[in-house]
């Protein structure tokens, strides 16, 4: 009986778990902040790679919109930018909002509200195009519109304004 029910709960954490390292698995991408953008915003250059290029680029405007949700952005001194706190630095937010944050990155998602791709021409080519085993490494000059991005998960109730209180 008491085996059952640990493998029960197992099964079910299980579940929960691999939802929650999906997030986690978009941790292996770079991201560098390039310069201050304009009030509001964070300009990067985000890597990401995929079998395919439009994947990749693809996944590299998420990875702009994640870094900001869940890694923050790192300084860059040497254009006078700060390093930028995650807006969700506490893990139990993911795991509590798991399907919000499933629909929110799904195709076609909310995510794609809060950037502005700012690489220049079409597709990325030279140094921000690497062809590699099993795809490619594409790398995107993004804008994200952080303020924006930061009210919308305070309306949602995912995260608190610093206004709110204690």
């Amino acid at each position: 009986m008491t085996l059952a029910v640990l493998m029960a709960s197992a099964v079910l954490y299980g579940k929960k778990n691999e939802r929650k390292e999906s997030f986690k698995s978009w941790e292996n991408y770079e991201i560098t902040t390039l310069k201050v953008g304009t009030p509001g915003t964070k300009y990067v250059k985000v890597w990401a790679f995929a079998k395919k290029e439009d994947d990749a680029i693809m996944q590299a405007k998420k990875n702009a919109v994640h870094a900001c949700i869940f890694r923050g952005l790192p300084a860059n001194t040497a254009e006078g930018a700060n390093a930028t706190p995650a807006l969700v630095r506490d893990n139990s937010i993911l795991e509590n909002n798991l399907e919000y944050f499933e629909k929110f990155f799904a195709p076609g998602g909310d995510w794609l509200a809060y950037i502005n791709v700012t690489s220049d021409g079409g597709k990325p080519s030279g140094p921000d195009k690497l062809k590699v085993k099993g795809g490619y490494k594409i790398a995107l000059r993004v804008q994200v519109m952080y303020d924006n991005l930061k009210k919308k998960l305070e309306d949602d109730g995912i995260i608190r304004s610093l206004n709110s209180g204690f």
